[in-house]
């Protein structure tokens, strides 16, 4: 039986570089998510600061959750949910590439955006989801080197994306658009990005933009960090990631789609 990859220095597209070349299939953990190949192609990206492939689809309304749930229970252990959703009917085959590979990406930006090391890989191993659509690895490291860029046009402070957010009193808050300005409803001085786009049950990708871009507004700040002592309170502890698939909260309001996004991905299904 193979053994899994220990904590190594190497970093995160480095080490999927090298898998790519060798076609591994299995598990690839970071800090901050887990990816899945298979024959040297992703198939599949988690990260506890993004919604899950299930949430996306039926907060969108293109399945019931009821569906999502009955394909989990029903091929969840054979690693199958995703073959089970459109031979069920419940999902048109199209449909469930198109988010998945929506979902992939975000996923995947916040896994690769800081590129810390890899911390072990485990040949073999597969997601419950099973196969959708395999990615190639330049491919999804081009696409998360594009978004960090993105995020650093607008706004070049990268403490945004994780510490704990607060308003700055003094500058006007009217007129923004309807997501920017429920984005900044849930800035309170505790919550991070990741829980802000938890509580509106939003991709954290998008909340992320809207967030650079009140911070260049100067609405949001990132809260200084309490100097450790005794009366300090803990810091609570990373987000760690689920092997199963889970619930997240509805959301507000169904989350606006980006058109450019789904526009590429519908171009790279036509070529692939």
């Amino acid at each position: 039986m193979s053994t899994p990859t220990l904590s190594t220095d190497e970093p995160a597209s480095a080490r999927l570089g090298t898998l790519a070349a060798q076609g591994a299939t299995g598990a690839l953990s970071t800090e901050t998510g887990i990816v899945y190949l298979s024959a040297g192609h992703v198939v599949h990206v988690e990260s506890a600061v993004t919604p899950d492939l299930g949430d996306l689809l039926t907060h969108s309304g293109a399945l019931a959750p009821d569906g999502w749930w009955e394909a989990i229970d029903q091929a969840g252990r054979r690693c199958r949910v995703g073959r089970q959703l459109v031979d069920s009917g419940h999902l048109a085959a199209g449909a469930l590439e198109l988010c998945h590979l929506g979902a992939l990406f975000d996923a995947a930006y916040f896994v690769l955006a800081h590129d810390g090391p890899a911390l072990r890989f485990r040949p073999g191993a597969a997601h419950w989801l099973g196969a959708v659509r395999a990615v190639p690895v330049d491919t999804v490291l081009r696409e998360s080197r594009r978004r960090r860029e993105l995020l650093h046009r607008i706004w070049p402070e990268p403490a945004v994306d994780r510490a704990p957010l607060a308003r700055v009193p003094g500058p006007d808050a009217t007129d923004l658009p309807v997501r920017r300005g429920r984005t900044l409803a849930q800035v309170d001085g505790v919550r991070t990005a990741a829980q802000i786009a938890t509580a509106l049950a939003c991709r954290t990708f998008h909340t992320l933009v809207e967030l650079r871009r009140l911070a260049a507004a100067g609405l949001v700040a990132p809260v200084a960090p309490l100097i450790p002592g005794p009366s300090s309170a803990p810091a609570s502890a990373p987000a760690t990631v689920s092997a199963e698939p889970g619930r997240t909260p509805r959301p507000l309001a169904p989350d606006e789609p980006d058109t450019a996004l789904l526009r590429r991905l519908l171009h790279a299904l036509e070529a692939l």
